[in-house]
């Protein structure tokens, strides 16, 4: 049924309805019901015009004609999927209203509840539309005047949620998924209860989170407090929360029905440098550092996860690796004959917002994996913000990668062809791991298999991040935050009392942190002043120079000291040398560094990603003009005369509105990686969530890459929620979903023959 059938089949139904309950004397109950169909009718023929103008414009965002999927897209979608079933129970009460049977008040709820949801759609939808008119063509980010987009992010998180998290919870999501939903909605409100009581830690059990029975009875109830934790708890209650599947009975639960697998060893990688052969020159070596940032050399912990047990995988340098787990922790079996190595590795980056879950968490479906794909895999459990914000994770990533490069044969493979794997923020650090080993002139892996990644970590609008709006997994304020973390901004907003509970030295503490985050934050901001004056120096004179300025005292130690022959200079070329014409030239400066170029965050000007050059007078003066006039309108023009979307009762939410300038980092959001990086990507297969707040970042990253020709797929799965592949046992949709990520996998590790796809039949 199309849009404009649908609408006016709800208008006269509700217009029906409306007579019926206006006949039905003075009761308070046919007065609710026919307020209830008359705001129906209002909304639903409001919502017409602004949906059928996204429509209209949709196709121009997408990735080609067989990929039809932007957050414009999902936005339609999502309002359709309320309409049909405003239809549908309008239909049921125009045809049980006069029964004895009918319940008046759970119907009128589920009304009312809809209407609310249908209310804030409209709502979604003007300021979509004010997206689509205010950004340049083709473009799906917000740009322009930071200031703007704080007030567009400032209205939008007033707008009221929790109609979303009671009875309307999960409705754009396929059936088999609201249940679960449902139980994750009432174990998080009753999570909050015990964080409110400091009851976390042993004092929660699984059985207790889900058993709070006035929230499973009370949607309503259940819908507001869902919203009060989403607004106004800090990340460290969402780290605890997301961590809930590691407690050691849900963990043996989902294991019990996962995969049988001979191998799943915990291993702990020293922090010892290492040499790995340059992929230009082989004869060369370049130096693998540890981890540094912020907390100095730690081992990197990781998980090696094989169906078979594999020749190495039992040998004697590999168990002196292994890290107790408890009863456990080593699932290695003897078995009279091994199988002989693989040609493939996967090389895993788990997901968790930067800040939550390990390789534990998602080890039930990498036993699949390994299963269906025949080869082992190496999960990396990264350190997690915000105790190791950025650039820790990608530094242990990166460490643990090129570990699983050199020391293949003990993982049980040849090593032949690596596929870098992750979801979600594992999907942001498969790309940053990627472009670092580029930047450092190692292998890269043969390709990437990304789910649902995060792209661009800037706080900016797009129709997809609207969406975040009634995300039960992952509202808008929640992803600020780990976001936030990730970038060392997360602090605490503390109340006298919560002063007094600190003491003198709490205090002190406190504001010493504050003040180093302040001091790094604004060193970051005048560096990427410095850097952007210098490139522009260098563009004018038309000299390649690069300054050998470092970002961190982490980064210094990527330079290792030149060897008497002056081989070791290669070790610290920056991306930049790497991406000159003619890179076999001698460069003028012989002591460029890495990490210049590792931290440097790209300014507005340098990053093309929306796919046109904005580089002319004209273009500037004109985006200029048009922020001006956008912020003398304000963002509240964004709605007709006479609508007024509900707004929340939560109060101000807790949530960062501006970023932090090493969001604009290449290496924390690639998608404002220039182009000379991304080039040097390896072919990439992204799966991506049609309903996912995150379905933006996939595709504005693909029309990247296949703008500047590279290899890449995007497949966009209908109906499912950010993190289908924690739910992969949950129904047949998350197994396709999952079954999906496999086949991309494959075809990196087992890429079809070209001469046999040729071949006459």
């Amino acid at each position: 049924m199309d849009l404009r059938t649908m609408t006016q089949s709800l208008v006269t139904l509700a217009e029906d309805n409306m007579a019926f309950f206006s006949s039905q004397g003075p009761g308070e109950t046919a007065r609710r019901l026919w307020d209830v169909f008359a705001g129906i009718r209002e909304q639903a023929l409001g919502l017409e015009p602004p949906l059928g103008h996204l429509l209209g414009k949709a196709h121009l965002f997408d990735l080609d004609a067989e990929t039809p999927a932007n957050g414009f897209r999902s936005l339609v979608h999502t309002a359709r999927c309320c309409l049909a079933h405003l239809l549908h129970k309008s239909r049921y009460v125009a045809a049980n209203r006069r029964s004895i049977f009918f319940r008046t008040s759970h119907n009128l709820a589920e009304l009312e509840a809809y209407l609310a949801a249908l209310t804030q759609l409209r709502a979604l939808a003007y300021y979509a539309q004010r997206l689509l008119d205010t950004n340049q063509p083709g473009r799906l980010f917000f740009e322009g005047d930071e200031r703007l987009i704080a007030d567009f992010l400032r209205e939008y998180v007033t707008l009221h949620k929790g109609c979303f998290y009671g009875r309307c919870l999960g409705f754009q999501f396929t059936p088999a998924i609201r249940p679960f939903l449902q139980t994750i909605s009432i174990g998080l409100v009753s999570f909050g209860e015990h964080y409110k009581r400091n009851e976390t830690g042993l004092g929660v059990t699984a059985s207790s989170l889900f058993t709070s029975g006035r929230f499973a009875i009370d949607p309503e109830l259940r819908g507001a407090e869902f919203e009060r934790i989403t607004q106004n708890l800090d990340v460290h209650f969402w780290k605890a929360f997301w961590n809930i599947t590691e407690i050691e009975v849900l963990s043996s639960l989902a294991n019990m029905a996962s995969a049988t697998v001979r191998v799943s060893r915990l291993l702990s990688l020293p922090p010892e440098a290492f040499e790995m052969p340059l992929t230009a020159d082989p004869k060369l070596t370049v130096t693998i550092s540890p981890a540094l940032a912020h907390t100095g050399p730690g081992p990197v912990l990781v998980r090696l996860i094989s169906y078979d047990l594999r020749e190495g995988q039992d040998s004697k340098e590999l168990s002196s690796l292994v890290k107790s787990e408890g009863p456990r922790s080593l699932e290695l079996r003897p078995r009279p004959q091994q199988a002989p190595r693989s040609r493939s590795l996967v090389v895993h980056i788990h997901g968790g917002g930067f800040v939550a879950q390990t390789s534990k968490s998602h080890e039930p479906y990498l036993k699949s994996w390994a299963q269906e794909l025949g080869a082992p895999i190496l999960s990396i459990d990264y350190s997690l913000a915000p105790e190791a914000p950025f650039p820790r994770a990608l530094e242990e990533c990166f460490y643990a990668y090129c570990w699983a490069v050199k020391h293949c044969a003990l993982l049980g493979s040849t090593g032949e062809r690596i596929c870098l794997a992750g979801d979600s923020a594992g999907g942001n650090l498969c790309f940053t791991v990627s472009l670092r080993a580029a930047a450092y002139g190692v292998r890269v892996p043969d390709g990437i298999m990304a789910a649902y990644p995060a792209t661009m970590l800037q706080s900016t609008a797009s129709p997809s991040r609207l969406l975040s709006l009634m995300d039960p997994l992952l509202p808008l304020s929640v992803l600020s935050k780990c976001v936030s973390a990730y970038a060392g901004g997360e602090t605490e907003d503390h109340s006298d009392s919560d002063q007094k509970a600190l003491g003198m030295m709490g205090l002190v503490r406190r504001d010493t942190a504050l003040l180093l985050r302040d001091l790094r934050l604004n060193a970051s901001s005048w560096l990427n002043s410095f850097l952007e004056l210098s490139k522009h120096k260098a563009h004018t004179n038309l000299v390649p120079v690069v300054e050998p300025m470092r970002r961190s005292v982490s980064e210094a130690a990527l330079a290792q000291p030149e060897g008497p022959l002056g081989t070791d200079s290669l070790k610290s070329l920056t991306l930049h040398d790497l991406s000159l014409e003619g890179s076999s030239e001698t460069s003028e400066n012989p002591e460029l560094s890495l990490s210049a170029e590792t931290l440097a965050s790209s300014t507005p000007s340098d990053v093309n990603f929306l796919l046109q050059s904005e580089g002319t007078v004209e273009g500037a003066k004109a985006q200029e003009e048009m922020s001006t006039k956008d912020r003398s309108r304000g963002v509240g023009a964004a709605f007709p005369e006479g609508f007024h979307p509900r707004r929340s009762s939560q109060g101000a939410t807790r949530m960062p509105l501006y970023s932090s300038p090493i969001a604009k980092n290449p290496f924390m959001s690639p998608l404002l990686a220039p182009d000379s990086m991304l080039q040097s990507l390896p072919p990439v297969h992204i799966v991506a969530c049609a309903l996912d707040p995150m379905l933006d970042d996939s595709v504005m990253f693909a029309r990247r890459l296949r703008s500047l020709g590279q290899p890449v797929t995007l497949r966009v799965v209908e109906d499912l929620p950010h993190g289908f592949l924690s739910l992969a046992a949950l129904c047949r949709e998350t197994r396709q979903a999952a079954a999906l990520c496999v086949e991309r996998i494959r075809l990196i590790l087992a890429p079809p023959d070209p001469r046999a796809a040729a071949a006459p039949v």
